[in-house]
């Protein structure tokens, strides 16, 4: 059971106050990126996801921060053996509840950007160069990678299914084209997740997409990779159950920001500075690059345009790994 916010809220502040006092200057001066995992019970799997994490991206150096929401098993002890900064919660509320206190820790820690990926290894490390792309660019504010524009292994029909529904129904409700609203991989501004409102525990995907829609924040999507499982097993759940929660966010998460908008003096400022690096495009600057589907404020659905920087020369890319051989 979930506990209730205010008891969420005490939890959050107990672990992230032993997280700073383990961690010192290293969890309040945090580089540029951070790389933000949500674990339960994923020994035997987080070690492996943490040593094919890159040190840098586009010049930018990483930190790993995992948090360990319940598990009980080895995992926040492997984590740290693999060098990530580990964040214990002792009781398991959900994905949605830990990459929220991730964010948070991120965002709190003075990182300028925010990535999320799985601890079960589904997600390539080598994409996080395109997905963090037009964030540098300043063409967006939150991105998203898409196995509907990139590729997938896995092989369940409702599944597959189910993403293009939902992806359907968001795009319908937004007015914006939405290609893929669960991929875990994911880019984005560190302020952008402390502008909007995060409430569930679990099924945490659809609520930050269309709260950060619905915001007004710039949205992209970018073409990437999801592998089949190779270590443990899933936590989703039964395709009906995992499919009739994901609804429910989707339902409950549009109408309370329906409310807040209707709530909203149509002059409100915008909730999140947009700028980007110096000399980068601004919100009215160049669409997203070719592959690359853009939604916000200015941006027709699916705006299709420009050029993605191409990856650093120094080697090839391991393409399972960030790391370079």
């Amino acid at each position: 059971m979930t506990p209730p916010r205010s008891a969420d809220e005490s939890i959050d502040n107990a672990a992230i106050a032993v997280f700073r006092q383990e961690y010192g200057a290293r969890a309040t001066a945090l580089p540029p990126l951070a790389i933000v995992i949500a674990a339960f019970n994923e020994e035997g799997s987080i070690g492996q996801v943490l040593a094919a994490l890159p040190t840098t991206v586009a010049g930018l150096a990483t930190e790993k921060i995992v948090v360990s929401d319940g598990a009980a098993d080895g995992t926040a002890k492997e984590a740290a053996e693999a060098g990530a900064l580990v964040c214990e919660v002792p009781v398991n509320r959900g994905q949605g509840a830990a990459l929220r206190l991730g964010y948070r820790i991120a965002r709190e820690g003075g990182a300028r950007y925010i990535v999320t990926t799985d601890a079960d290894g589904q997600y390539n490390p080598a994409e996080i160069e395109s997905l963090l792309a037009p964030l540098l660019a300043g063409r967006a504010d939150f991105v998203s990678g898409s196995r509907a524009l990139g590729s997938e292994e896995t092989t369940d029909p409702v599944r597959r299914l189910g993403v293009r529904v939902f992806a359907l129904i968001i795009s319908l409700l937004a007015g914006k084209r939405i290609t893929d609203p669960s991929f875990g991989l994911r880019a984005m501004r560190a302020e952008v997740t402390g502008a909007v409102q995060l409430q569930q525990p679990q099924y945490q995907s659809a609520e930050l997409l269309i709260a950060v829609i619905t915001h007004g924040f710039r949205v992209a999507e970018v073409p990437a990779t999801i592998h089949k499982r190779r270590v443990g097993e899933s936590k989703k759940g039964h395709n009906a159950f995992y499919a009739l929660h994901f609804a429910g966010v989707i339902a409950g998460t549009w109408w309370r920001e329906t409310q807040r908008r209707m709530r909203r003096s149509p002059r409100s400022a915008p909730t999140a500075s947009r700028s980007g690096p110096p000399g980068a495009a601004g919100p009215s600057g160049p669409a997203v690059p070719p592959g690359t589907t853009a939604t916000g404020a200015g941006s027709p659905p699916g705006s299709v345009n420009g050029d993605v920087p191409p990856a650093e020369p120094g080697g090839t890319l391991d393409p399972r790994s960030a790391n370079r051989t």
